[in-house]
């Protein structure tokens, strides 16, 4: 049963938020797995709420075909209403009563990838945030918490591995000749977290003895034949299993923790208790199918995922609303537990800027878009529209601004309370910011919480505006900071938020000055953290002998738009001696940023050489710098996004971002081109293949350099200009770098050297990218995760000539390419609609005819991920005509349709919305 597609999308709100009318002790599920007709047997013990009034039990429920339903096993009256089983005559005293529900569902049809699924013949579930109304019927919020068994039952030559939550307390075989399995959790949880997988499966085992002597069993699930590809997937769950016992006190609670991999998931990974269910791109990995990025990903994403069994299982979130109660708090802990595991600060320091231009060059803009929303939400349509960088990566920095407020051992401490507090319990964000503040009393959280809680309540990105004066006759330099926030849809007028502020003050010779605020008797050397908290500040320093040039928001300790009028002497000054990695980094990216903008901004033609020679000094002097991390250096010589430029400005012309962005990129290849050799001679060769910081860094550096070899070689090649581009003098040793690239990637012994010799070819437009693609299909065409790769830089390749649209429409054409596969169509759709603005943004809108094709095409499957690749116009409003005109009629075009999904309809109503 479901509602119909034409019905108006019915908005739910925080503020009506009531406890369920009933409680579910215990669930006992049979299912008799059948791809066509799954039956299952649901039997609960439930009890009304004695804090609410009574009323009728609504069960949700959704293409679902019923069958039976008994009450203390007896027959019994009920109704449906739209998608809910509705039972009227319940006993009314506060007694436990039986429930049996029989129904049945269709797997195999089951395109949307939410509730029980099949994926290539295996039997998968996903019901975060409301799959498992898709199942049974059942209470379907996350503050309804029970007791979970599970008994499976399928054909054992089909289906020998039998999965579920907890512990496995029974299997054997059935006397009609199929097996079973009995599974047990020892701990409640809500129905979100329930997972069953049945299918072919072969597992890497590791027995573990935790610090408390207990031993358990992990345990990672493939196909067979992708075995080989754990042993990192493996190692990152192992490490992650100490590192939150070792940083935090908290210890795996199951006697196994296992992990299944598969190629049909919406999103990275799912956290259901104890069976962890993996896209498989965040588990399969070894160095010649994966990159550098893509272990690092793995080791990120396990983390997340094994942490959330404390932060989302043990604790989880009262409703919706509160996601990032879970999902902040784990993306913290997988941030922290990443930078933990780098050897040294400049790792570190690479990892927290790497988690920076993720939330600067995507969340910002949700921030500034039509579907804005706080870290804690207020209303939605579709809960899994608002799965969002808001949520996950904001909410991260605001849980990170409590550390900082705490410290490091108080922010354990707090970890502490919330969990010893809240242990089995569905709470809010507001229960994990209070246990934070009262186990640490006195501090500046517990001070202001009710004003940090704004972080929570206020939508928009603030900006921090800063100006500084140095006053000589009274030796003191006085730093006066005002912050606002834009508006945002539906928002009241903001009120200021608590901002952490990381600073320091340099010499002229770059050196660290002592730093005493005028009240203070004395001076502390190195940064400090102030705390801002009204609309406008003054911070004055005393016995400074000269004017100093300030770093400030080291380490980006808030989550703002700074705004400070840097002369381009200073950000020389800062990218040249800064001690703060952040801040230098950031003076690059100012710096270039600044020269962009202003070409950008030119009338006429854009100029061909935007880079000034004390810019292409300063980067010179980085990359050759014999003291600085090649990791460092990659960041710092990688220019700002064309999507990060489109940001900053008020009208959005993409081709033309692209053009000037192409030319900085152009320029840098060609005056930096003889220490381009040096960086890829010196890093090329990184030893036996580890994905260790080091090593990753050295390859990122010497890949970066063959691009920008590749693409010095391009602009002086005939057959690799654009319309009208004229041909500059060959420069001695030029030309040799495609050929070069191309056996670099013929030799390559890792995917990492290889597919960075490959984008060097195809970025840089060069003939030689054809072969190459060529023979990267042959050698990897029965991989489908490196498959993905394949399209994906297709799609992503510099716009020349309009080539690349009929290159993707191509694409799709082609046997290996299958919409229905999430990662497929990320990997191809995605790549050209999200990521590569100068092709997809074009005059004659068939970039956007392109998308409205495929929103409506994925709708009608995976509403899900349909809703995802809607938000690709989000920001059209800031768009220059013609782009603008044509980008509103496209989002018309697939709103106008009448059977919408609720998941698309309300993206594109929102963004229509003025």
């Amino acid at each position: 049963m479901s509602s119909s597609r034409q019905d108006p999308p019915s908005v739910v709100h925080r503020q009506d938020y009531a406890a369920p009318a009933f409680l579910i002790d215990n669930v006992d599920l049979c299912f008799d797995l059948d791809p066509a007709k799954t039956r299952v047997l649901n039997k609960m013990r439930l009890r009304r709420n004695p804090a609410q009034p009574a009323q009728a039990l609504r069960l949700d429920g959704e293409e679902l075909q019923l069958a039976r339903v008994l009450l203390n096993g007896a027959g019994c009256s009920f109704k449906i209403e739209g998608c809910q089983l509705v039972l009227e005559n319940l006993p009314t005293d506060d007694d436990p009563f039986e429930l049996e529900i029989f129904s049945t569902c269709a797997p195999e049809k089951n395109t949307h990838l939410m509730g029980l699924y099949v994926s290539q013949g295996t039997f998968f579930t996903q019901c975060e945030a409301e799959g498992f109304r898709r199942i049974t019927y059942f209470l379907d919020r996350p503050d309804v918490m029970a007791s979970f068994s599970v008994t499976l039952r399928a054909d054992p030559a089909q289906y020998p591995v039998l999965l579920s939550n907890g512990n496995l307390v029974e299997q054997g075989t059935l006397p009609d000749g199929r097996h079973f399995a009995r599974w047990v959790d020892p701990h409640k949880k809500p129905c979100y977290l329930f997972a069953l997988v049945a299918g072919q499966l072969v597992a890497r085992e590791q027995r573990i003895t935790a610090r408390n002597g207990s031993e358990h069993l992990l345990q990672i699930y493939v196909r067979p034949g992708d075995m080989d590809k754990t042993e990192h997937a493996m190692a990152s769950l192992i490490a992650s299993v100490a590192w939150d016992e070792a940083r935090f006190g908290l210890a795996l609670d199951l006697e196994r923790f296992m992990i299944v991999a598969t190629s049909d998931f919406n999103m990275g990974a799912m956290e259901n208790k104890g069976l962890n269910i993996f896209n498989a791109k965040y588990v399969l990995a070894n160095s010649s199918t994966a990159t550098d990025a893509d272990f690092a990903h793995i080791e990120s994403v396990v983390g997340h995922e094994y942490f959330h069994n404390w932060s989302g299982n043990r604790v989880t979130c009262r409703d919706w609303f509160q996601l990032s109660l879970k999902e902040g708090l784990t993306v913290f802990r997988d941030q922290e537990f990443s930078m933990d595991l780098c050897a040294d600060a400049s790792a570190r320091a690479v990892k927290r800027i790497e988690d920076v231009r993720v939330l600067r060059t995507a969340q910002f803009p949700e921030d500034a878009g039509p579907m804005a929303h706080p870290v804690r939400p207020d209303s939605y349509a579709e809960i899994n529209n608002f799965y969002t960088v808001t949520v996950y990566e904001k909410g991260a920095e605001v849980v990170r601004m409590m550390q900082t407020l705490v410290g490091r051992a108080g922010f354990a401490a707090g970890m502490k309370r919330y969990f010893e507090r809240h242990d089995g319990s569905a709470v809010t964000c507001d229960d994990f910011a209070q246990a934070m503040a009262d186990a640490n009393p006195h501090s500046d959280l517990e001070r202001l919480l009710p004003q940090f809680m704004r972080w929570y309540s206020q939508a928009g990105t603030p900006r921090l505006h800063a100006r500084g004066e140095y006053d000589a006759a009274a030796r003191s330099y006085t730093l006066t900071f005002s912050q606002s926030c834009a508006p945002t849809p539906g928002s009241a007028p903001k009120e200021p938020f608590v901002i952490p502020l990381t600073l320091g003050l340099l010499d002229a010779d770059g050196r660290e000055l002592p730093l005493q605020l005028a009240h203070e008797s004395c001076a502390t050397v190195g940064s400090r953290t102030l705390v801002l908290t009204e609309a406008s500040q003054r911070l004055t320093f005393v016995n400074i002998d000269a004017q100093p040039l300030p770093s400030l928001l080291r380490g980006f300790s808030a989550p703002v738009l700074l705004d400070f009028d840097y002369s381009d002497e200073q950000l020389l000054g800062l990218l040249a001696c800064d001690s703060d990695p952040f801040n230098r980094w950031e003076a690059a990216q100012r710096l270039t940023l600044r020269r962009a903008l202003h070409a950008v901004l030119a009338s006429g033609a854009p100029t061909r050489e935007p880079l000034d020679a004390a810019c292409l000094h300063a980067l010179r002097a980085v990359l050759r710098h014999p003291e600085l991390d090649a990791a460092f250096k990659e960041l710092v010589l990688t220019l700002p996004s064309e999507n990060y430029l489109a940001e900053q400005l008020d009208v959005v012309d993409p081709p033309r971002i692209h053009a000037v962005r192409e030319a900085m990129r152009t320029q840098l290849a060609q005056a930096l081109h003889d220490d381009w050799v040096w960086a890829y001679e010196n890093h090329k060769d990184s030893g036996a293949y580890r994905p260790d910081p080091r090593s990753s860094g050295r390859r990122a550096l010497a890949g970066l350099a063959l691009g920008m070899l590749c693409l010095a070689a391009s602009e002086n090649d005939p057959s690799t200009l654009r319309p009208g581009q004229a041909q500059d003098r060959p420069s001695s040793g030029q030309a040799v770098w495609p050929g070069k690239a191309l056996q670099r990637f013929k030799d390559a012994g890792n995917m990492t050297d290889r597919f960075n010799a490959l984008s060097a070819l195809v970025r840089s437009g060069q003939p030689l990218a054809q072969d190459a693609l060529a023979r990267f299909h042959a050698l990897f065409k029965h991989d489908a995760l490196v498959l993905d790769k394949w399209f994906a830089v297709q799609a992503g390749a510099p716009e020349r000539t309009g080539q690349v649209l009929p290159v993707v429409r191509q694409l799709m054409a082609h046997p290996d390419f299958n919409l229905k596969n999430p990662n497929r169509a990320r990997s191809l759709i995605f790549s050209y609609c999200n990521a590569n603005p100068a092709a997809f943004h074009r005059s004659d809108a068939a970039g956007y005819v392109f998308w409205s094709e495929r929103v409506l095409e994925i709708d009608g499957f995976n509403p899900q991920l349909a809703a995802r690749l809607a938000r690709a116009l989000d920001r059209w409003k800031k768009l220059a005509e013609p782009y603008r005109s044509a980008a509103r009629e496209a989002i018309s075009r697939v709103a106008a349709k009448t059977d919408l999904s609720k998941d698309v309809r309300e993206v594109v109503t929102r963004a229509l919305t003025d």
